[in-house]
């Protein structure tokens, strides 16, 4: 699988039952697996969560997230869009990264694309944000 068509970790409003799963991911998806990211913490945000990078951290509970190959391009830049993420800048809330996640189902590694905290949001949240302790936006 190259790196233009991993499949996505979502962690937040993209999950199932949340507001943004069906408005972006509705006839695109080809398959959903419960995953997880560890390394890694989560954050409350104003609506929304982050996650931070952090060494023996986690997990983070999330959804893996397979797009059908006809729909990859237009969902890639339909979440970069929400996810407010454009390549190299230094405003970005959100850096779409490609990271290990583990599928709950097997154990099996699978590296996906992760949208973490930017850098200067990250430090923020570290010095101040709202630790979600279980690492599972859902049960916050």
């Amino acid at each position: 699988m190259t790196p233009a068509t991993l499949p996505f970790f979502v962690y937040g409003t993209l999950r199932p039952g949340e507001a943004n799963h069906d408005l972006f991911l509705r006839g695109r998806i080809r398959s959903e697996a419960p995953g997880r990211l560890t390394g890694a913490l989560l954050y409350d945000g104003p609506g929304y969560p982050y996650v931070v990078e952090e060494p023996g951290g986690g997990p983070v509970f999330g959804e893996l997230l397979t797009a059908g190959s006809e729909e990859y391009d237009e969902l890639l830049a339909a979440l970069d869009e929400l996810e407010e993420y454009t390549p190299g800048d230094p405003r970005n809330l959100y850096e779409r990264v490609a990271r290990e996640v583990v599928r709950v189902a097997d154990g099996t590694a699978v590296r996906a694309w992760v949208y973490l905290a930017a850098p200067s949001v990250a430090v923020r949240l570290r010095a101040r944000g709202k630790l979600i302790e279980s690492g599972d936006w859902l049960a916050r």
